[in-house]
C-alpha cells in the first residue's frame, strides 16, 4: 500500500482503507483533528498491519465527511463534535496533551495553577516560575465555608463542594460578568472557596496564597505535608485538569452554552461528577487496593472478582490502547513515598496480575487510589481529588464555550413510546 492510494484489502472487514493522512485530507483536516474524533468516539480506527500506524474505513470517513457538509466544514453537524483548543489525546501514541503541550510534562515541570491559567488563556507557557498562585474573596471563602460546616458529619468532601460552589455564587453579584478576565479572576476564587470549604482533618492554619494542594492535603489526611507528598499531590491535579469532552465537561459546556456564569459551570460539572460510573470510580479501586493490602493475596482479591463476574476496576481505557500516560507518570512519584500499611507490594501484585494475566495495565483510577492509600486518606479523596483538578478543566471549556453561539446544543429526542389517541 503506497502512501497515496488505499489498500481494498486492508481492515479485518476487507474493506478500502484509509491511513491517517489519507484519511485527514478526505475531511479536510489535521491529523490531530482526527484523532480528537476518534477520542470522542465519532469514528473508529484500526491499528496498522505494521503496527506503526493507523487505518480508517473509508465508508466510515465518507459519512462523517458527509454528516460535516450539513455542520461546520469537515466535521459533524454541531451536537455530536466540539471543536476545542484545549486538549488533544493521541490514541496512536497514547498521549494527553494541554494546548499543544505535553501534559506529562505540565506535570513534570508546573503547578496547578500555572496549567490551570495555561488552559484558561494560553498566554504564559506552563513552566514559567513561579506560576500564578489563586485567592479567595474573603466573602466566597466565609459563605462556602459555614454552609459546608452546616452538613451533616457524613457528608462527602465533594457534597461539601457542591454547596459552597453555591453559596460562593451568591456573594459574587458580578458572576454573570463572562468575559475573559472576569471568569479567570472569579475562577480562581471559586477554587479556593471549595478546597477551604473542606473540614481539615489535621491540626494547623492556612497559609495565606498557598497553592492548591498545599490547602488541599490537610483536609484529606493526618499526615504530614512533605515536599514530596505534595509534590505528588499536585502532580494528580495537573493530569486531571482536562481530559477532552468527558462527560462532566460535556455537562459544564452546556451550561456554559447558555451563558451561565461560571460558578454554574463548574456546577453542572460536579452534577455530572457524582456518579459511580464517572468521579465516583476511585471508590473502587480504594476498595480493591484496601482487600488486597489487607489480605497479603492480591491474585486471590482479582479472582474472587473475576468468579463474581465483576470486572477488576483501575485497569484499562477506552481511549488509550497500551498504557494511560498519566497513571505511568503518577505512580513514579508515589513509589518512593514512605509505606506504613504495606500498599506498595499489594499494588505490585495487582499490577503484575494485570500485566500476565489479565494483558491489562492501569488508568489513572488505579494510581489516584494508590496516592491516596498510601497518604492515609478516606475513600472519598480520589472523587475530591478529581473535582478540584477538574474545575480548572470545566472553566477552560466554558471560556471557549462562551465565544461560541449561544444555546447550540439541541439534540434532537427520537419518540419511542405509546402513539396519541
Amino acid at each position: 500500500m503506497t502512501a497515496s492510494t488505499p489498500d481494498p484489502g486492508s481492515g479485518s472487514r476487507d474493506r478500502p482503507m484509509l491511513t491517517t493522512q489519507q484519511a485527514a485530507r478526505r475531511l479536510g483536516i489535521k491529523p490531530e483533528t482526527l484523532y480528537a474524533y476518534v477520542s470522542r468516539g465519532l469514528i473508529d480506527r484500526e491499528r496498522a498491519p505494521d503496527g506503526k500506524g493507523s487505518l480508517f474505513s473509508a465508508a466510515d470517513i465518507d459519512a462523517l465527511a458527509t454528516r460535516g457538509t450539513r455542520g461546520q466544514a469537515g466535521a459533524p453537524a454541531s451536537g455530536t463534535s466540539i471543536r476545542t483548543a484545549l486538549t488533544l489525546i493521541d490514541p496512536d501514541r497514547d498521549r494527553l496533551y494541554y494546548r499543544g503541550r505535553d501534559a506529562v510534562a505540565c506535570a513534570d515541570s508546573a503547578g496547578f495553577e500555572a496549567v490551570a491559567q495555561w488552559l484558561w488563556d494560553g498566554q504564559q507557557a506552563p513552566d514559567a516560575n513561579p506560576g500564578p498562585r489563586f485567592e479567595g474573596h474573603p466573602s466566597a471563602v466565609a459563605a462556602a465555608s459555614a454552609v459546608a460546616a452546616a452538613l451533616p458529619a457524613a457528608a462527602r468532601i465533594t457534597d461539601r463542594f457542591r454547596v459552597a460552589v453555591t453559596a460562593a455564587a451568591v456573594t459574587d453579584p458580578l458572576r454573570f460578568d463572562i468575559r475573559p478576565a472576569a471568569v479567570t479572576a472569579a475562577a480562581g476564587s471559586l477554587i479556593t472557596a471549595m478546597v477551604m470549604a473542606a473540614d481539615r482533618v489535621s491540626g494547623g492554619e492556612d497559609r495565606p496564597g498557598a497553592p492548591t494542594a498545599e490547602l488541599l492535603w490537610p483536609r484529606l489526611t493526618r499526615l504530614p505535608d512533605t515536599p514530596e507528598h505534595l509534590r505528588a499531590l499536585d502532580a494528580a491535579l495537573v493530569l486531571l485538569a482536562d481530559h477532552d469532552m468527558a462527560a462532566s465537561t460535556y455537562a459544564a459546556r452546556i451550561a456554559a452554552s447558555t451563558r451561565a456564569h461560571p460558578y454554574a459551570v463548574v456546577a453542572a460539572g460536579l452534577a455530572a461528577l457524582d456518579g459511580p460510573m464517572h468521579g465516583g470510580a476511585g471508590a473502587l479501586v480504594h476498595r480493591l487496593i484496601s482487600d488486597a493490602a489487607g489480605s497479603g493475596d492480591p491474585v486471590g482479591v482479582v479472582a474472587e472478582r473475576l468468579r463474581d463476574g465483576s470486572s477488576i476496576p483501575g485497569f484499562g481505557h477506552l481511549i488509550y490502547q497500551r498504557h494511560d500516560p498519566r497513571a505511568e507518570a503518577l505512580l513514579r512519584l508515589i513509589e518512593p513515598l514512605p509505606d506504613p500499611g504495606g500498599v506498595h507490594a499489594a499494588v505490585a501484585g495487582l499490577l503484575a496480575v494485570a500485566r500476565e494475566r489479565l494483558g491489562s495495565f492501569p488508568n489513572i483510577d488505579f494510581a489516584l487510589a494508590v496516592l491516596a492509600q498510601v497518604s492515609g486518606m478516606a475513600a472519598d479523596a480520589e472523587e475530591a481529588i478529581f473535582a478540584v483538578a477538574r474545575s480548572a478543566g470545566w472553566i477552560a471549556h466554558a471560556l471557549e464555550e462562551y465565544q461560541a453561539p449561544a444555546v447550540r446544543f439541541r439534540p434532537q429526542g427520537l419518540y419511542v413510546g405509546t402513539g396519541p389517541e
